[in-house]
């Protein structure tokens, strides 16, 4: 658990939360006030980078006939949850990694 900080003139987690919105986490990671905050960085690249495989995966599923199709609304319900989840644990000021890609944001986070 983290503190609570001030980023931009809103409190980290807040922020962080919202970076699961993945063009929010573009807008974190460009202005000033929001990327200095290595908690905020975190999530935001951790958002995006979950957005990222999340798209390929669906991609590659779309091109599936009929099985790719009948895993894709359960993939998608898979990653509603995940993706709420990880919303849950920055507004609670936690930082929780994704595997493998949770490792990549902190890293571009800068620890």
């Amino acid at each position: 658990m983290t503190e609570n900080t001030k980023s931009g003139g809103l409190d980290s987690n807040i922020v962080a939360a919202l970076a699961y919105f993945w063009i929010t986490a573009i807008l974190f990671l460009v202005l000033e006030q929001f990327n200095k905050d290595r908690f905020v960085r975190f999530h935001s690249f951790q958002a995006l980078a979950f957005g990222v495989a999340v798209f390929i995966i669906q991609v590659v599923l779309g091109f599936i006939p009929i099985i790719g199709w009948l895993i894709l609304l359960p993939f998608s319900f898979v990653v509603l949850l995940v993706w709420l989840f990880c919303m849950f644990k920055a507004f609670s000021n936690e930082k929780f990694k994704l595997p493998g890609i949770g490792d990549w944001a902190e890293q571009q986070a800068g620890k």
